[in-house]
């Protein structure tokens, strides 16, 4: 992984807002920007900061407990451990580097942090400078080596998924099920889950995010599963649908009413295409069906470093698609009372179209 480069981007970015330093706190800039994989317990406990000045090297700023894995894994910057508090540090540190001003990022740092710097700082003549996605912005386009990394976490969770799947018989439980493939994505090498895993059966599927419970799975309704992991940073994101036991007549006509959403959405998706066109082209299918109303979220979200991020396919993103952005596709029915179906894929955003990352779609079409 190139860090400089992307690092050169930023700096390139902050000499021209005229910014002197910049603060990444965000857990997956700061991980894209330097390699370092240190996670935070919470947006009131970090990690680690990256120091990145317009000009000159950057530093990684962090306590004891992170100083051995940031010195392993972070070997081309300097680490700088804070042990009287990382305010303190920042005050020593930016005025030693004669910085005007310093940036931060307003959307992952507490008010009353930013409150208690500003103040800090001030008394040494900086000023602080909220500002928001400088990195994300550049994170929503991943090149081929990101992309494979993406591709390898969405085969894995594909494995995963296959593996539980067909031993579902063995499951009493929403529970059972969302621990066994958290379990499976640990013993087959992920860093971990990419977000807490949805099993929802029968009348629960009518929840888009439901939470695991433990009473028994309804045999003869629908059982969505939402579930991704962590490979090498990369997230991945996919939704299946199913029944434990025999398929109603309705069941059968709505996944296929879904998986038609879901097909015209992939069509849809390429670059210059709007995010807002995307989501239309799959959701008239629904709508225009009579189920619009069963289908509130948007189509898709962007997935990377974090499984969700920009850019979106929403009714309200007006903005077009570039290539090189790995999206969800995932249109839904959710109908109070019955359940509901969900059905979802990654794709990576092409000139001409786009690449679905998933390969097990065949069992799909029932």
């Amino acid at each position: 992984m190139e860090y400089s480069q992307r690092i050169a981007r930023v700096q390139a970015h902050l000499r021209r807002k005229k910014i002197d330093a910049f603060l990444v706190s965000q857990p997956e800039n700061r991980r894209y920007l330097s390699g370092f994989r240190g996670g935070d317990h919470g947006i009131a406990e970090t990690s680690g900061v990256l120091l990145v000045p317009a000009r000159g090297s950057v530093r990684l700023l962090t306590d004891f407990r992170y100083k051995l894995q940031a010195e392993l894994e972070v070997p081309w910057a300097e680490v700088i451990v804070y042990p009287k508090g990382l305010l303190f540090l920042l005050g020593e540190l930016l005025s030693d580097l004669s910085v005007a001003n310093v940036a931060f990022e307003s959307h992952y740092t507490l008010h009353s942090f930013a409150e208690k710097m500003t103040a800090k700082l001030g008394k040494k003549g900086i000023s602080t400078l909220p500002t928001e996605n400088i990195v994300e912005t550049m994170r929503q386009i991943k090149d081929e080596e990101e992309i494979e990394l993406i591709r390898r976490s969405v085969r894995l969770n594909e494995e995963v998924f296959l593996e539980i799947y067909g031993s579902l018989a063995d499951y009493q439980s929403e529970i059972d099920i969302a621990l066994a493939i958290e379990a499976a994505m640990r013993r087959r090498g992920a860093e971990g889950a990419s977000f807490s895993t949805i099993v929802a059966s029968g009348d629960n599927g009518a929840l888009p995010h439901a939470v695991p419970c433990p009473l028994p799975i309804t045999r003869d309704g629908s059982l969505t599963i939402d579930m991704g992991l962590v490979l090498d940073g990369y997230c991945s994101d996919m939704t299946r649908n199913c029944v434990p036991g025999k398929a109603t007549d309705r069941y059968l006509e709505l996944h296929r009413l879904v998986r038609k959403a879901q097909q015209a959405g992939m069509a849809a998706v390429r670059a210059g295409i709007r995010g807002c066109d995307a989501d239309r082209a799959a959701r008239t299918i629904i709508a225009e069906a009579g189920y619009g109303e069963y289908f509130g979220h948007s189509l898709g979200h962007g997935v990377g470093l974090a499984v969700h991020e920009e850019p979106r396919l929403s009714i309200r993103n007006k903005k077009q698609l570039k290539a090189g952005m790995v999206v969800t596709v995932e249109p839904g029915i959710y109908i109070p009372g019955w359940g509901g179906i969900r059905l979802e894929n990654m794709v990576v955003v092409r000139e001409d179209g786009c690449e679905n990352l998933n390969s097990d779609t065949t069992w799909l079409d029932i």
